[in-house]
């Protein structure tokens, strides 16, 4: 593909040679003579001195380092989104043929859409509902009385419980679970517990993609919901009766527990816990391992457990390290005033 299409399609501004053939898209130091590559922070722009990259996306204000190799620049407003739909153009999505494969085990009266795929040994059982274009990989299950819109993409062993709702163009990647049980039991006079039916839903807004091996609980009463746009990363668990805003980022292994509110934009790094129930206002930032006990206000960045602002867990950071130095100071310190106490002793009783 000539460069001058791909400049077109991604609405960039050029620089350099336009009718360079492009043949794929790589990173800045395995990119080839041939592909295209992107820079979207500055401070890794010492990197394209060595790099074989054909063309390169960068920002707007982007200012080439010294003894960078000629290769065209492509300006845009956002450099990462604009390298994401690059490699759409040379890695499109692959979507399987329609049609109904003989394994599939469809109840009757279940309800599909227009030019669905259903793969090897899937499973829909009875009143369910699917929109238009749907993709369900081999070994899906959908239970009694789910609810699904169009252009659902579920992935080998995703399984979506009874009564669950879902928008369109909504992702499953491969062993997600929508519904499953809320963690529920009330413990009973000999020490053992009796579960609680989790007799709620859990509903999907447009635009969520759920990824491989995460659960999101359904409630005893109630729902929990993920509101439109919702990215949830691998093995994550969303716990029952929870809401989270739009276009919220639950990373690797974070876990809310039940009753957990998120407002919009909220971002949860690798392995942040949350202790609900709680609320955590918009476009707050949890760094990795973020423990969170208490609410939190809107446009905060904590860090640590229990979680603080970022900026004191820092200097906490800091200081810790320096803990052993620190208690060496002190019980020299100490020894030197204890010292200077007994003399002063010893100086009144001879008076």
């Amino acid at each position: 593909m000539r460069l001058t299409d791909i400049v077109t399609r991604l609405g960039c501004s050029a620089e350099g040679e336009p009718e360079v053939e492009i043949t794929g898209v790589a990173g800045v130091e395995e990119a080839s003579h041939t592909e295209l590559t992107f820079l979207s922070n500055p401070k890794y722009a010492r990197k394209l001195r060595n790099t074989r990259a054909a063309a390169v996306i960068v920002a707007m204000d982007f200012k080439a380092p010294s003894q960078m190799p000629a290769l065209a620049l492509l300006r845009s407003e956002n450099p990462y989104l604009a390298f994401a739909k690059a490699l759409e153009l040379f890695a499109p999505p692959l979507r399987p043929p329609a049609g109904v494969h003989a394994t599939a085990v469809i109840a009757p009266g279940v309800k599909i859409g227009r030019n669905p795929s259903i793969g090897p040994y899937v499973v829909i059982e009875e009143d369910a509902e699917l929109g238009d274009d749907c993709v369900l990989k081999s070994f899906v299950v959908i239970y009694r009385g789910a609810k699904i819109g169009h252009r659902f993409f579920a992935h080998s062993h995703a399984v979506v419980r009874e009564r669950v709702r879902i928008g369109d163009d909504v992702t499953l990647q491969n062993g997600a679970v929508i519904g499953a049980d809320g963690f529920g039991f009330a413990k009973q006079a000999d020490g053992s517990y009796y579960k609680i039916v989790q007799a709620g839903i859990a509903v999907l807004e447009d635009g969520v993609e759920v990824q491989a091996h995460s659960c999101v609980d359904r409630p005893a009463v109630g729902e929990t919901r993920l509101r439109r746009g919702v990215k949830v990363d691998n093995m994550v668990t969303v716990g029952h009766r929870s809401a989270v805003g739009d276009n919220t980022l639950l990373c690797g292994q974070a876990g809310l527990a039940g009753s957990t509110q998120t407002g919009r934009e909220v971002m949860l790094a690798g392995q942040v816990g949350v202790a609900g129930p709680l609320t955590i206002g918009d476009r707050v930032i949890a760094s990795a391992q973020a423990g969170i006990p208490s609410d939190v206000e809107a446009n905060r960045i904590i860090s640590g457990s229990p979680a603080i602002d970022n900026l004191l867990w820092l200097k906490c950071s800091a200081v810790y390290a320096k803990l052993p130095e620190i208690h060496a100071t002190f019980r020299r310190v100490r020894e030197l005033l204890m010292s200077k106490s007994g003399e002063r002793e010893a100086d009144k009783s001879e008076e």
